[in-house]
């Protein structure tokens, strides 16, 4: 069991250095633009499915809450939390539209959607994206996989942050790592002199 502990925390880690040299420019420049949606009083809108719903339960609970300082609430939604509208639309429609509905329900140009999909390819989100676009928000998604891309979310989001691991706990490691390092980066840069 020790081997499989010290390989896990060296895999985890090496998970996290290439996800950095790949998408270091990336994380600043969709840290920037959830600022710019903070400063123009619009909202973050989260979601995804499974490990990936609690991430955006967790993730809107540090904006709206604090994450390092203590401050004013930013806007932030998890789309995952309110099981009366999720199940009425998967009931009445689809599970495909459980996102895009409420994005359409709750979304404004001036706001972001951040889609969360360890393969890139989760139906439901890419339909939240997609309709995010149509509304005209700022899209951005956090995906994994080898191939460097994103898979259709990727294709389709403003900016795209990929794990490059084909490990699907590690490219939630890397996600949970790199959704506290936003709200670090977006709440210093905003409330950073109070």
């Amino acid at each position: 069991m020790e081997h499989i502990v010290a390989d896990a925390l060296i895999n985890s880690v090496m998970a996290k250095e290439a996800f950095v040299k790949e998408s270091g420019k990336a994380i600043v420049e969709l840290a920037c633009q959830m600022v710019v949606t903070i400063r123009r009083k619009g909202k973050i809108l989260i979601f995804g499915n499974g490990g990936s719903a609690a991430d955006a339960q967790h993730m809107a609970a540090e904006f709206v809450n604090r994450f390092l300082i203590n401050r004013r609430p930013m806007a932030a939604i998890a789309l995952t939390t309110d099981t009366s509208t999720i199940t009425a639309i998967a009931n009445d429609f689809s599970f495909d539209e459980i996102f895009s509905k409420q994005v359409q329900a709750l979304g404004k140009p001036e706001d972001l959607a951040l889609g969360i999909s360890t393969s890139g390819g989760s139906g439901n989100v890419i339909k939240g994206i997609e309709v995010a676009k149509e509304i005209g928000m700022r899209t951005a998604v956090l995906t994994g996989g080898l191939t460097g891309d994103g898979g259709e979310l990727g294709k389709i989001a403003d900016f795209t942050l990929n794990v490059p691991s084909a490990k699907t706990a590690h490219i939630q490691e890397v996600h949970l790592w790199v959704e506290h390092l936003l709200c670090e980066l977006v709440e210093g840069e905003i409330f950073g002199e109070d």
